[in-house]
């Protein structure tokens, strides 16, 4: 490499320029690799310095090939799920769908020639922990910090951790209200399911799986914590997350079979969907925190107003929650009492700050306050 070397006078000094452009290619010193940053410089080491040479030679973690692992290896009941969820979405054809697994995962871009991506064989082997470490997800159960009552874990491929995972969150970690419109059962949880599925799937999708940590949920009786590790690109914070930015998954081929799958959005909506479910659900945004290697999001339940309810007050709330346009007339029919008794309730809601009615009285919705 050829340098430009330039001789300055500045306030009236002899000064050496010497200008180094960035080369294409890593460079190592005497078998180590340095990363500078501003002032500082870094020793590159385990997953930084392959994600510093993957980065350098064009390739993502999970385009990288793998010997001793061929189609015929992969899960069968991984490819049902895609295919069933594929359809449902309409992001791929029936036709599409008809293709043997090896045109298929051709399709997905899963392949390297005749080799499997490591995506591939992450998102459908039936033990992808054979070649990746921690490609799991745990779950916990805490009543303090230090106190884990219960935890499981979810293994398998991609494809079955993205449709299991949801579902024993909310069939075993989490509690719901119940109420009764006449014969029907409502079941209203602490956090939107929507919500909670969507930023799981991004865990998946953004986690560092070199780091062999699998991604982990903890679960209280009024938080929920989702963390995974990940390669942020540079000067991204917490503010950029919940700002307008670009899709920039860290492993872009699970990404594009889980969109694929509709199991996510594209173009970088996924936060702000998060966001706009909590706030329909009547629930405060996400909180994240942003370490260098890793990313902590939070949860917050409705925070209970220590103010004495009954039984049918509950039942105007959580009918309230459904719909809030609901008159009092309607909730006089489904409660099945007075009219007189209905205003009488949302008067003492009303004055206790419980609920509050935004807008004209015609034409306006109410609001449960935290």
């Amino acid at each position: 490499m050829i340098v430009d070397v330039d001789l300055l006078n500045e306030t009236g000094l002899d000064v050496i320029r010497i200008t180094v452009d960035e080369n294409p290619y890593p460079v190592n010193y005497k078998g180590e690799y340095h990363y500078r940053t501003g002032s500082t410089k870094q020793l590159l080491q385990g997953s930084a310095l392959t994600n510093f040479l993957l980065k350098k030679t064009g390739k993502k973690w999970d385009s990288v090939s793998l010997e001793n692992v061929t189609v015929d290896d992969l899960d069968r009941e991984s490819f049902d799920i895609f295919h069933r969820e594929a359809i449902r979405s309409g992001r791929m054809s029936k036709d599409d769908l008809k293709l043997s697994n090896m045109e298929l995962l051709e399709k997905l871009n899963l392949l390297d020639g005749t080799m499997l991506k490591r995506a591939a064989v992450l998102l459908f082997h039936r033990n992808p922990e054979k070649w990746i470490t921690g490609s799991f997800v745990k779950i916990g159960f805490f009543e303090t910090d230090a106190d884990l009552r219960y935890q499981d874990e979810v293994h398998g491929s991609l494809m079955i951790q993205a449709d299991r995972v949801i579902d024993l969150l909310y069939t075993k970690y989490l509690t719901a209200e119940i109420s009764y419109d006449n014969i029907t059962r409502i079941e209203h949880y602490p956090f939107p399911k929507d919500a909670v599925r969507e930023a799981v799937f991004n865990a998946l999708i953004h986690q560092d799986f070199s780091v062999g940590v699998p991604v982990q949920i903890s679960v209280y009786k009024d938080k929920l914590y989702i963390s995974n590790d990940c390669v942020f690109p540079a000067n991204w914070t917490a503010d950029t997350l919940m700002q307008k930015h670009r899709s920039l998954p860290h492993n872009p081929d699970i990404a594009n079979t889980f969109f694929r799958a509709g199991f996510i959005e594209s173009w970088g909506r996924g936060i702000e969907k998060i966001c706009n479910l909590c706030k329909e659900y009547g629930i405060a945004e996400p909180e994240y925190t942003v370490h260098p290697n890793d990313i902590m999001m939070l949860f917050k339940a409705r925070v209970p107003v220590n103010v004495p309810v009954n039984e049918r007050q509950k039942q105007i709330l959580l009918s309230i929650k459904e719909n809030p346009h609901i008159t009092a007339s309607q909730l006089s029919q489904k409660l099945d009492v007075t009219d007189k008794t209905i205003k009488r309730d949302l008067q003492y809601l009303k004055v206790n700050k419980i609920i509050e009615h935004v807008g004209p009285d015609k034409t306006g919705h109410w609001e449960v306050k935290e």
